[in-house]
C-alpha cells in the first residue's frame, strides 16, 4: 500500500481489509555525550514512523557500527538506553546486527501493526485542517552547539528530555481523532516536511511563525550561526517553495530549516475536532501547538508572523 512511490514515513503491506503491517528503520551517529541517552534517543527516533503512520510497534531488530575500540561498557550502555526505550513503548528487541565501524551508528528496525482503512499520510490533508505540533523545534542546532563546545548544561538537557520522549501518546491521539493527515519532523525540519505533505496533498499551508514553539536556547545558538550542514541543504532543496513575511529575519528562518532528532509530530486535524482535540491531548499530558492551517492553493508554504 506504501512504499517506493510516496514520501511517507514508512512501508505498509496490507494483510487483510483491517489489519496491515507497517515496516521502518533509521539509525545515525551519537547526537549526545551519554550513551545510554543516545541509544534512548535513536530507539525513539526510530519508533516515531510507526507512530507517524498511525500504526504501533510491537517488534524491533538493533541495528549497530561500532568500533573496535569502543569500551563495552558504552556498547552495552547504547543498547540499554535503546531497550529500556523500546520497553516503554511496549516492543520487543527480538535481535539485530552489529557490524564494526570507525564511528558509533545505532538504530532499529520497527515492524508495527497498522489499520490501512484509518492509517495516517502525508497525503491526507483536506482544505480548513489546522496543522498541530507536537513537539518544540530546535533540537538540531541546540546539539550543534553541543559538538561544537557552546551549549548551556541546561539546553542540551531539554533537548535530550524532547528527544528521549516517544510519540506514543500523539499517535494514538491522532487514532482516536480519526486523523487522516500526519508525518514525523525529523531530518527534513518543519518546512521539509511540511512540504512534503503540501505537495503529497496539493494543497497550500500557511504556517504562523508566533505559534511555533522553540526550546529554550534554539534562539540564542541560531543567532551564533551554529546549524548542522543539513539545515542548509534544507533550505536549498525547499526554500524555493517557500514564502516567508518580511518580518521574519536570517536566524528565525534557518530555525524553520533546522533538522530535528527524533522530533513530534505533525497533524492535520479537522477544525470542528480542534477544541475536543486539545481537550483529550491534555487530559494525557500531551503538549500540542496549533501552528498554522491548509488551504486551496498551489502546493508551497506561507510563513507569516
Amino acid at each position: 500500500m506504501v512504499g517506493l512511490d510516496g514520501p511517507d514515513d514508512a512501508a505498509v503491506w496490507r494483510l487483510s481489509e483491517d489489519r496491515g503491517i507497517v515496516v521502518t528503520t533509521d539509525f545515525f551517529t551519537p547526537v549526545v555525550d551519554g550513551a545510554y541517552d543516545y541509544g534512548s534517543i535513536a530507539a525513539a527516533n526510530s519508533l516515531s514512523d510507526v507512530y507517524a503512520m498511525g500504526g504501533t510497534p510491537f517488534m524491533a531488530l538493533n541495528i549497530a557500527a561500532l568500533p573496535d575500540q569502543l569500551p563495552p561498557e558504552i556498547s552495552s550502555e547504547i543498547l540499554r538506553g535503546g531497550a529500556e526505550k523500546a520497553r516503554e513503548a511496549g516492543v520487543v528487541i527480538a535481535g539485530g546486527h552489529t557490524v564494526k565501524d570507525k564511528e558509533p551508528k545505532y538504530g532499529l528496525v520497527v515492524i508495527g501493526f497498522i489499520d490501512p482503512r484509518t492509517m495516517l499520510t502525508k497525503g491526507g490533508l483536506r482544505e480548513g485542517d489546522v496543522l498541530v505540533l507536537t513537539k518544540p523545534l530546535g533540537m538540531g542546532v541546540t546539539t550543534t552547539a553541543l559538538k561544537q563546545e557552546k551549549v548551556e548544561e541546561a539546553d542540551i538537557q531539554e533537548a535530550i528530555g524532547w528527544m528521549k520522549r516517544l510519540n506514543k501518546t500523539a499517535g494514538q491521539l491522532a487514532m482516536e481523532f480519526n486523523l487522516r493527515a500526519g508525518t514525523d519532523i525529523t531530518g527534513f525540519s518543519l518546512l521539509g516536511h511540511g512540504m512534503e505533505m503540501a505537495e503529497a496533498s496539493g494543497l497550500l499551508l500557511n504556517i504562523d511563525y508566533a505559534q511555533i514553539p522553540f526550546i529554550g536556547g534554539a534562539r540564542k545558538y541560531a543567532e551564533k550561526g551554529l546549524f548542522p550542514g543539513g539545515a542548509f541543504d534544507n533550505r536549498m532543496h525547499f526554500g524555493s517553495q517557500v514564502n516567508f513575511d518580511k518580518k521574519i529575519d536570517e536566524p528565525a528562518e534557518m530555525l524553520l530549516f533546522d533538522p530535528q532528532t527524533s522530533g513530534g509530530l505533525l497533524l492535520g486535524v479537522p477544525r470542528e475536532k480542534l477544541d475536543a482535540f486539545k481537550r483529550r491531548a491534555s487530559e494525557l499530558g500531551q503538549p500540542v501547538w496549533v501552528v498554522g492551517s491548509v488551504h486551496n492553493g498551489s502546493a508551497a508554504i506561507s510563513v507569516r508572523v
